[in-house]
């Protein structure tokens, strides 16, 4: 049904361009199939079992700020879809991305591009009931989705000006911020229904633009969220480009957590509580990268700031949250390789990464016994729309709160093969310390949880990571990967930090088994 609707579509779009004056009609797309294998790494079933339960609704750590998955708000406790277990069942799968488009140039200077997606799992469309006839196929989700849509004027009024209004891909730089999201290891892309403007030269290039992320209704007068952002670029240098940029995002949905009768309402207003202020991420960066002669270098820092409503509002010892919690965070990345001028060309690169982390939910004695104090919320480097994925295992290009140091080398034996080894090592920049515990199944059981001030000091290790890639270009279009990764647990991540979910998700395993993923992908993009 999804793959007759995408023909079907295709078909009117370019049927109904017989009617307009074009000049070109163009048609692609891409089919894009992954089969997975995971050995000691999520936990099963369900996608996050519970590391620290809560009692009674409420959080077993009193008075401790535990963020995402923690306190009165849901009151289960702290959640790790991770386990690093062997006793645990394997998981394996394959995915499909099928993807077709159509662009039609009416002028030089005015075309319109569409484009429509399908992401599926092999097996959930079939009428998988062959025992008895019945077809489960009517309860399934028809997830076809327009991926890109938009109008696109050139050169106009006679400047290299370009504007792009509609839904599209985003992308700048390495894509380190903001990219396509095709190495997240779900093939689901990312878009935004968005404004772009580029004015592009030779020498420099500027985009400005502005995104609707989520919109709160058309009768709601803010509400809304919002990516806005500048990102220019200096060509000027043989071989080099130098990047700078502001990003801005801007969540104005409400955050106020109670609804009391009046006299409560006027407490709050008092004593400067459930007072959220709207949710600001400034993002500034330099960004230099190129070659010289036999090397090539990736270097890009950014700097954070800004209203962290959002975060402060997950961290509820009680009612309340940290409304007055800040983004204060600085990132780094670095890459450098060298390639030999010889047979296979090999190239070695060393690189390394830093996404400031914060974790404020360990308290002291006396916050513990002060009923005044008001624990700070744990806000760590956002990644924002990050297409970058530094593990195949802790990262799914929201990894934070972390320091990273890769190296590694590639070779090519023929012009269509290309073979990798990478080495990583993850280390968290602000461990999580756990309370003093005892394990009890998959359970971690305070041994006292009213003192939530009793804890023991966590390691930052989080383990090492060795991947090994083959690559192989049949034709042009038609392209076969595979890959084997092995992640050597650390205590740093079998006992937990947060990390995940740009530091705010548990990853904390139920043992520390090392992890396996391996990988088969064929793609042809025409």
């Amino acid at each position: 049904m999804r793959k007759t609707l995408l023909v079907t579509l295709a078909a009117v779009l370019v049927a109904g361009a017989a009617f307009a004056e074009l000049q070109t009609v163009q048609v692609g797309g891409e089919l894009r199939i992954r089969a997975n294998y995971y050995m000691n790494t999520f936990t099963s079933p369900g996608a996050a079992r519970l590391r620290w339960p809560a009692l009674a609704g409420f959080n077993t750590l009193s008075a401790r700020p535990i963020g995402t998955f923690g306190g009165i708000g849901n009151g289960i406790g702290i959640l790790s879809p991770f386990a690093w277990d062997s006793e645990g069942n394997d998981l394996d799968y394959v995915e499909q991305r099928t993807r077709l488009n159509v662009k039609a140039d009416f002028t030089n200077e005015v075309s319109a591009f569409i484009e429509l997606d399908s992401y599926d799992i092999w097996g959930e469309d079939f009428r998988s009931n062959w025992i008895t006839g019945a077809d489960a196929r009517s309860v399934s989700v028809d997830d076809v989705e327009v991926y890109q849509a938009y109008i696109e004027a050139n050169e106009m009024w006679g400047l290299p000006l370009r504007a792009r209004i509609g839904r599209q891909e985003l992308s700048f730089g390495s894509q380190w911020l903001v990219g396509v999201n095709d190495k997240n290891q779900g093939p689901w892309g990312l878009s935004f229904d968005a404004l772009r403007l580029t004015y592009a030269t030779d020498v420099f290039s500027v985009d400005a633009w502005a995104a609707e992320l989520a919109e709160a209704g058309v009768t709601e007068e803010d509400g809304d969220v919002w990516f806005y952002g500048v990102y220019g670029s200096y060509k000027g240098l043989e071989n080099i480009t130098i990047d700078a940029y502001w990003m801005w995002v801007r969540d104005a949905r409400s955050l106020n957590d109670t609804n009391f009768i009046w006299f409560v309402e006027w407490l709050e207003d008092w004593f400067g509580v459930d007072d959220y202020d709207v949710t600001n991420i400034h993002t500034v960066g330099l960004r230099g990268a190129g070659t010289i002669g036999a090397f090539d270098f990736e270097a890009e820092a950014a700097y954070q700031w800004g209203d962290a409503g959002q975060v402060g509002f997950l961290f509820k010892p009680f009612l309340y949250g940290d409304d007055e919690a800040d983004y204060d965070s600085w990132a780094l990345n670095l890459e450098l390789g060298y390639t030999f001028d010889m047979a296979w060309q090999p190239r070695v690169y060393l690189g390394a990464a830093y996404l400031g982390g914060e974790d404020n939910r360990d308290i002291s004695w006396f916050e513990w016994w002060w009923p005044f104090d008001r624990p700070e919320a744990s806000v760590s480097f956002n990644r924002l729309f990050s297409n970058w994925e530094y593990s195949k295992f802790i990262d799914f290009t929201d990894l934070s709160n972390v320091l990273i140091y890769r190296g590694g080398v590639s070779a090519m034996p023929t012009e269509s093969v290309k073979l990798e080894l990478n080495v990583s090592y993850f280390e968290a920049d602000a461990e999580f310390d756990s309370p003093v515990y005892f394990d009890f199944g998959r359970f971690r059981i305070p041994i006292a949880p009213a003192l939530s001030f009793w804890t023991d000091s966590n390691d930052s290790d989080l383990g090492w990571e060795v991947e090994l890639v083959a690559t192989y270009n049949y034709s042009e279009d038609l392209s076969f990967q595979a890959g084997w990764s092995h992640l050597f647990t650390g205590d740093g991540l079998a006992d937990g930090n947060f990390n995940s979910l740009n530091g705010l998700l548990f990853n904390g395993g139920s043992d520390s088994d090392d992890a396996d993923y391996l990988w088969v992908e064929t793609k042809l993009a025409f």
